[in-house]
């Protein structure tokens, strides 16, 4: 059996394509979800790939989650912090409740999820923790203010864990998508993708999940051990750090 891998948001869209992605390359893999019970039974059914239900966002479902994941799979060494929310309104209609939801999801998640594997990675002197930022985090996006903080703070989380770990043989990274051809992404209007979205892309295109996941199994390699604090920008050249 492979390291186990920890997918959280992982039986849809980018997430789905990380956890197989790893389970391809020898992992034992796990998947996170929220609420689409629907959508996780049928990405077990096709992968084999197990998932667990709760809430990033709730510290103790958290820790309650990664206890039963490792009673089942063994040590987490691979966590991959993908569960995210968007909750879209200009800041003046932005409402306080839409504020907290997506930090707590998109910012705090990742401390709910990392603190209580972080001292057994530390035990084990090895860990690769990856951060799915977005590139609204790196440059900003009209009427997502919360979630444009939330994700740019997932990038300083990453480079001030990353420190930390670094001596403990963890590496922390974070991946910044653009545009990525997902469920929820395709479903915009075809007229704003091909006008106002795509355009915007030098490559011409929408990204696809898959070429997200090959650079989370990348990070999650041994190959990657000196890689720690970094951020990869996966976004068709759209923007530029």
């Amino acid at each position: 059996m492979g390291r186990v891998a920890l997918v959280t948001g992982g039986s849809r869209g980018i997430g789905a394509a990380i956890s197989k992605a790893l389970a391809a390359a020898g992992y034992s893999v796990a998947a996170t979800y929220g609420g689409n019970d629907e959508a996780a039974a049928a990405f077990t059914a096709e992968t084999g790939i197990k998932t667990y239900k709760w809430s990033v966002a709730d510290y103790d479902a958290c820790a309650a989650g990664i206890a039963e994941v490792e009673a089942d799979l063994g040590p987490i060494e691979v966590l991959v912090n993908n569960a995210g929310i968007t909750r879209d309104a200009m800041f003046h209609k932005m409402t306080p409740q839409k504020w907290k939801e997506v930090i707590d999801t998109n910012l705090t998640g990742l401390f709910n999820m990392t603190h209580p594997i972080w001292n057994g990675m530390r035990d084990r002197s090895f860990g690769r923790i990856i951060n799915i930022s977005s590139i609204n985090g790196q440059k900003g996006q009209m009427g997502q203010v919360n979630y444009s903080a939330a994700k740019s703070g997932d990038l300083g989380f990453t480079k001030a864990l990353a420190q930390e770990g670094a001596f403990k043989g963890i590496t922390v990274n974070a991946i910044c998508p653009g545009y990525i051809g997902t469920e929820m992404v395709r479903a915009i209007d075809e007229t704003v993708l091909k006008t106002k979205i795509i355009p915007q892309i030098p490559v011409g295109r929408l990204g696809e999940p898959e070429e997200i996941a090959r650079c989370v199994v990348f990070l999650a390699s041994d190959d990657a051990g000196f890689i720690t604090g970094s951020t990869i920008s996966a976004n068709g050249g759209q923007f530029f750090v």
